[in-house]
């Protein structure tokens, strides 16, 4: 993980050269500084914004790549630890495939919940294009949004990036308790 503090000198320093890979790894908060760089007149608004969006997209269907992936890197043993079973998974395909758009937005805008949405959808093995268009459908506005926070308030992106973080802890947190309370509820 790169410090926050760094993000504005390597942007200011390269541009839109090494605005995509950071916005690939470190998503919302490199969105935020760059919009500030460009209402400094550091960078240019449109060029920040097509950039986010595709490294945005580039980064979930890296996610896609590694839940498509997974399931022969895992040991059985361990699959069926993780409920991943032949039959799960048809389950899991058949969710995708009603509901994959659905799933795939709540969870894109939930930010802390997204990856595993994106690799649930290439362990279910989604269709590549209704992954690509529901993820672009939830990635444009979730961008756009941060965009126009940095634009407006990027001086403040120290604090942002906090909340961000804050913000990611608790969905996980209040997720795995979710996720806890399904489980036992699931044990006879």
């Amino acid at each position: 993980m790169i410090a926050s503090a760094d993000i504005p000198a390597l942007i200011s320093e390269r541009g839109i050269a090494i605005l995509a890979p950071l916005a690939i790894v470190e998503g919302p908060i490199v969105t935020v500084v760059a919009a500030y760089l460009a209402h400094r007149g550091l960078l240019v608004l449109w060029q920040v914004i097509v950039c986010v969006i595709v490294a945005d997209l580039l980064g979930d269907c890296l996610f896609y790549v590694v839940g498509r992936g997974m399931l022969s890197w895992l040991p059985p043993r361990l699959r069926a630890r993780l409920g991943l079973t032949d039959p799960r998974l048809v389950q899991m395909a058949a969710v995708f495939e009603a509901k994959g758009a659905r799933v795939l937005i709540v969870g894109k805008l939930t930010h802390a919940a997204g990856f595993a949405a994106l690799i649930g959808a290439g362990a279910a093995r989604m269709r590549l294009a209704p992954f690509l268009l529901a993820n672009l459908v939830a990635g444009v506005p979730k961008s756009l949004f941060f965009v126009a926070i940095g634009y407006l308030f990027g001086s403040a992106h120290d604090r942002i990036g906090q909340w961000l973080s804050i913000g990611s802890g608790l969905v996980l947190l209040v997720m795995g308790a979710l996720l806890v309370a399904w489980l036992r509820r699931r044990r006879p």
